[in-house]
């Protein structure tokens, strides 16, 4: 795993974030393809973020910032303090007084969906513009592209689950819905909470997009039952959600487990060491599938059908 202390200390002398950058605090935190690091202690902390080896293939880091600072102004992200979108160097507020959400924690803290659908609602409902479309199915082209010049197999089936899909395309293009700032890579560690109020951070994959893609890619990443589900839905709707609106959700449960298949195969072939890719790839696979298998899928994409 590269360290990037030495790096880390050096940018904070450059850019004059504390005044005696060489006894200056720096703590390794997570990452699935970038190096982050917290800098400082207390109030004053700061969160540098190094951007990952191969990343610049596939993120737009311009995009990424004006998205970032978009979602501070909206209230639901932290302060960005400095971005250069030609290194792909981010330093943010750090928010001390939170908790990095995981399934077990998003399952364990009472309210936490309830708090995630409030936040995705002040997100959306916002004013915010994001200076990316995200498009599922051109996304899933460029990615299938890209593989296409890198060594590497696809989980047996694959492209028959993708055509299969063109189902799920007809009947999200019958009705389009009204785009919003989303995030749109809601990974449980990408959630902070305080008990009180849900942060959202790492804008990397954000765009103008159906917002039903952010509470169903949740769902999946932060493995929701069928009660947090709910509790989410009823919290972003406050009450009962459409069978328009609550069949999208369940839809991009499916949609989002086909895309980021292509994202981890990406990363196994760039030697990511930061996880097992491969198995990564086809599990998210396999629950694709058997989600789509399901009579009830049929049931969520006829109401889509049916539009509004």
């Amino acid at each position: 795993m590269t360290d990037d202390t030495g790096a880390a200390r050096d940018l904070v002398g450059r850019l004059g974030l504390f005044p005696d950058p060489g006894s200056v605090e720096i703590a390794r935190l997570g990452g699935l393809t970038n190096r982050v690091y917290r800098i400082g202690s207390g109030e004053g902390a700061l969160c540098l973020r190094f951007s990952g080896k191969g990343t610049e293939e596939y993120i737009d880091r311009r995009v990424e910032a004006v998205a970032a600072r978009a979602a501070a102004e909206v209230g639901v992200s932290p302060e960005v303090v400095h971005a250069d979108p030609s290194t792909g160097v981010l330093v943010t507020r750090f928010i001390g007084d939170a908790v990095t959400m995981t399934p077990a924690l998003f399952a364990s803290r009472k309210g936490a969906p309830e708090r995630a659908g409030r936040a995705f609602h002040q997100l959306h409902a916002s004013s915010a513009i994001f200076d990316f479309r995200f498009e599922l199915f051109a996304m899933i082209d460029n990615y299938l592209a890209l593989l296409g010049k890198k060594k590497v197999d696809f989980p047996e089936g694959y492209h028959d689950v993708l055509e299969e899909a063109e189902a799920v395309r007809e009947a999200v293009a019958r009705h389009p819905v009204a785009l919003a700032a989303c995030h749109c890579d809601p990974l449980s560690e990408n959630f902070l909470d305080t008990g009180e109020r849900m942060w959202i951070v790492d804008w990397e994959y954000s765009g103008m997009n159906d917002p039903m893609w952010d509470l169903g890619d949740l769902a999946v990443e932060a493995a929701f039952g069928e009660g947090q589900e709910e509790a989410m839905l009823r919290a972003y709707f406050s009450g009962e959600p459409s069978p328009f609106d609550r069949g999208r959700m369940v839809i991009y449960k499916a949609m989002c487990d086909l895309l980021w298949t292509l994202w981890g195969l990406i990363q196994f072939a760039n030697d990511n060491p930061a996880e097992d890719f491969w198995a990564y790839s086809v599990n998210r696979f396999r629950r694709c599938k058997a989600l789509m298998e399901t009579p009830a899928f049929a049931g969520h994409l006829a109401a889509i059908r049916r539009g509004p």
